[in-house]
């Protein structure tokens, strides 16, 4: 059920590819491999397999980019830098939430799971960090709000632009802290992007560039109901 996004990005791992626990997770082609999160952890099997049935090595990933601290995103960082010798990226106001497994600030214990720290190699910090590959560059854009670390992703290909916004859709709690005016800025930051594709952590892809900023915005709109 794994699938090709667009050029050089594939769908590799999600509640119905890999584990029901896990968000969706997206292979990169950019000359190396990255991977774009890695999912709860018992999936990796799955995604691992994925990733072989796409036409990849999956001992090749060079980079995991971990848009922010959450256990569906980050669970199997650890095995996977283990397995492929990969560097693992995240922003860092979130980096100590991950290499400690901060129960509350992952939301491991929203998922009833006990979640090993993970090393982060190299911490994004600022606003934006851009990281060049073999073939192609990634712009890592710091979108706060969900969670105080959370990055979103730009990658060209094809003519595209390739928008990894993990979970623009929230959700917003204060025990991770959320922070809702952060994050109203972070979607008006990513609405200027001007993305022709998004992948989003939960919800799926959107394209057009104008069912992108349609789903942004609509999300934008149900939190201002919310108020």
């Amino acid at each position: 059920m794994h699938r090709r996004v667009a050029g050089g990005v594939h769908l590799v791992g999600g509640p119905e590819l890999s584990d029901g626990r896990d968000c969706l997770v997206y292979l990169v082609d950019a000359g190396d491999l990255v991977l774009i999160d890695c999912g709860a952890g018992e999936g990796w099997p799955r995604i691992r397999d994925n990733i072989v049935e796409s036409g990849y090595d999956p001992g090749s990933i060079k980079t995991l980019i971990l848009t922010h601290c959450h256990v569906d995103h980050i669970g199997a960082a650890s095995t996977v830098r283990a397995e492929t010798g990969c560097k693992v990226v995240a922003h860092d106001l979130d980096a100590r939430a991950i290499e400690t497994g901060h129960p509350a600030l992952t939301a491991a214990n929203w998922y009833s799971i006990r979640l090993p720290g993970a090393i982060v190699d190299h911490r994004v910090r600022g606003e934006r960090e851009t990281m060049v590959f073999a073939s192609g560059t990634m712009e890592l854009v710091h979108t706060p709000g969900h969670t105080p670390g959370s990055m979103s992703v730009l990658f060209e290909t094809g003519g595209s632009r390739v928008l990894f916004g993990q979970d623009i859709h929230g959700p917003f709690d204060k025990s991770f802290g959320s922070d809702i005016e952060q994050w109203r800025r972070s979607m008006e930051l990513l609405l200027a992007l001007n993305a022709d594709i998004l992948c989003e952590g939960h919800y799926g892809v959107y394209s057009p560039r104008s069912a992108v900023e349609r789903f942004i915005r609509g999300h934008v709109s149900r939190m201002a109901g919310e108020r």
